[in-house]
Parts: structure tokens; sequence; C-alpha cells
């Protein structure tokens, strides 16, 4: 089937034409986020054709409807609430263009999204890992201060990659870091991590040859990529005899959950990520949560565990 059949194929509506130009035009969104909306609103009007509905005679109940049988056919909660997003936008954009006299999708409920839990390492894990870097080599020295540094600041892989080696000062050992949206937090570090960190400026980086400022460099001099960080990230967690997968982020939940575990209050943790909402912080109480179980379970006398 060409791909042209395949679109001859999708139902289309000039509704849903006129809003997906309105978020082009007015809204700038990408082609991704375009195409996006396109197949989650062209799903909907395959449902209504199906029922020999119409947009022009929806209602709450019909949208009710698509959304359980969206379920049925085993979407998730997190595919489910973009379809709702979806459709929010575009009855919005609707009823203020006049077509209804209130939203069809007014009075939807979210899916209840299910979180799951942040793989987190443990305390010897991260001693581990970060013992393997050889500091006596340049990229082990490189890959030691990186590593030191992901874990002391909690930070995203485009933080870490990102990072120039003015965003460290050494007088007040800070870390400058800008995070989604290019949003500025200022985060402290501990002694052993600033000791590294200025070493391997001071020692090591000159040796890279730098062909950018970029803190953490490649063989060429140049700012390592997202893919260099994970695969070394990797690689550490391999040769610690981790059996279960680690990347960049799995630094950051550990960083965030450690800090909880020490006593760390809630909002110090948000402030040290970056979150813009709490509840995206909240989600390592829960971390805390389920490790407290299972060492109850592991070690309470009346404990089957």
């Amino acid at each position: 089937m060409s791909e042209d059949t395949s679109r001859q194929k999708t139902p289309q509506h000039l509704w849903v034409d006129i809003y997906l130009e309105n978020l082009l035009v007015e809204k700038g969104l990408s082609e991704n986020s375009l195409e996006s909306y396109a197949r989650d609103l062209g799903s909907l009007l395959e449902f209504l054709e199906e029922r020999g509905d119409s947009l022009e005679k929806i209602t709450g109940d019909a949208l009710f409807l698509y959304l359980t049988q969206l379920k049925a056919r085993g979407l998730k909660g997190k595919s489910i609430a973009r379809h709702l997003s979806a459709l929010r936008g575009f009855f919005a954009f609707c009823t203020a263009e006049g077509r209804y006299r209130e939203s069809p999708a007014a009075l939807l409920d979210n899916p209840k999204l299910t979180r799951d839990l942040p793989e987190v390492l443990t305390r010897p894990e991260v001693e581990a890992m970060l013992a393997l870097p050889d500091p006596r080599t340049k990229l082990g020295a490189r890959d030691k201060a990186m590593l030191e540094l992901m874990y002391a600041a909690g930070l995203r892989v485009s933080e870490v990659i990102d990072m120039r080696v003015l965003d460290f000062d050494p007088q007040t050992g800070v870390l400058r870091v800008f995070g989604k949206g290019s949003k500025e937090r200022l985060v402290p570090i501990h002694d052993t991590a600033q000791d590294i960190l200025n070493q391997y400026i001071d020692m090591t980086r000159p040796d890279f040859r730098p062909a950018t400022d970029h803190m953490f460099l490649n063989r060429s001099g140049k700012g390592l990529t997202r893919q260099g960080v994970w695969k070394l990230v990797k690689k550490f967690a391999k040769d610690a005899g981790i059996d279960r997968p680690v990347s960049p982020h799995t630094f950051r939940h550990s960083f965030a959950t450690h800090l909880l575990d020490g006593g760390a209050d809630l909002r110090t943790v948000q402030i040290l990520l970056g979150h813009a909402d709490i509840s995206a912080t909240e989600i390592y109480t829960h971390v805390q949560q389920g490790r407290l179980k299972d060492l109850h379970r592991s070690f309470h006398p009346r404990s089957d565990g």
C-alpha cells in the first residue's frame, strides 16, 4: 500500500484541517507534533465513522466511549492522556470558533497514570562505579570527574554535555547548571567532587587539546556527545558487576534518593534537581517507601521475608 493510498483511507474533516493549520501557523508546532495530533484526531474520526456519528453532533458520552475503547485496545495511561490532551485542545479551539456552545471534552477526567519507580543504585554500587576510572590516565581522569560530578549534582545527561569550564566556580564549589528550557540553577558540590574536578580541569583537560570550552571532551578535543556519556556509564556499570540497566539518569535518581535517605527535605531536593513542579520530585519518596518495606520484610523477626 502506498503512502498516498494510506492517507486517503484516513478520515478527513475540515475542522481538523483548520485546527492543524492553526497549530502550525499560530502555535509554531513542529512537524512531529503536528503528525501526532493528526493521528490522534484521525483515530477519533475513524471511531465516529464506525458509529455513524459526526463531529458536529458529538457528545461527552461519545468521547467517553472513545477513550474506553482506547483502553480496551491496550493503550496505557500516558498514551490515553496524550489522546485526551489532543481532544481537549481541538474541542477548545472549536468552541472558541463558535462551533459548540461548550466543549464536549470539558468533563472528561484525566486517566490515572501509573508511575514507574526509577531505578536507583545502592551506595556500594555507586562507590564501585566511581572507583573504576583510573585517574592516572587522561581518559580515566576525565571519566572519574564526570561520574563524580553526575552523582554529586544530580545532572541530566544534557546538562553534562552542555557544561562549560566557566560553569564551575572553584572558589565557592558551586556549579551553574542550565536545565530544561535553559533554566539556570546553582548546585553546590561536596569537597571530594570539587578536588577531583579541579584536578581534571587544571592537570588533565589541557591534554585533550580543547577545541571548545565544553567541560568534558572526547579524544578530538570536542565536547562529549549524549551517546558517548551513555556508553561510558553502561561500560562502568557492567565492569562494576551491576546486571540491571544503568543510564546517566540512574545517577540522577540515585543522587535524589540518597539525599532524602540522608535527611534532606523534599523542597531542597526539588531545587537541586531543577524540577519546576514538586510532584516530579515526590516520586523519590515512593522509592524510599518501597526500600523501607523491603528492608522491613528482610530483617523484621516476625516477617515471612
